[in-house]
C-alpha cells in the first residue's frame, strides 16, 4: 500500500458541498490547536501529534515513506 497524497479529509456523517471543505475544516482545527501557544509549546504539540498519529498508523514502511516525502526538498543546515 502506498501513501494517499490526494486530499482525503472527511468526517463521518457530515455532508460537504465542496471538495476542499473537509481540508479547510482540518486546517482550522490545526490552527485552533496551536492558538495561544508559545513556539516551544506549539513544537511540543506537533511532536506529540506526530507520535500519536504514527502509533495509530502503525505501519513502519508507510511511516518511512511519509518521512522521506516530508524531508524531500528541505535543506539541511
Amino acid at each position: 500500500m502506498s501513501l494517499i497524497i490526494e486530499p482525503n479529509f472527511r468526517e463521518p456523517g457530515k455532508r460537504y458541498f465542496r471538495d476542499f471543505s473537509p481540508g479547510d475544516d482540518f486546517y482550522q482545527l490545526l490552527i485552533d490547536t496551536h492558538r495561544g501557544l508559545s513556539e516551544e509549546q506549539s513544537a511540543m504539540v506537533n511532536a506529540k501529534l506526530i507520535l500519536i498519529l504514527s502509533n495509530h498508523i502503525g505501519d513502519i514502511s508507510m511511516l518511512r515513506e511519509a518521512m522521506q516525502m516530508a524531508r524531500a526538498d528541505v535543506e539541511s543546515s
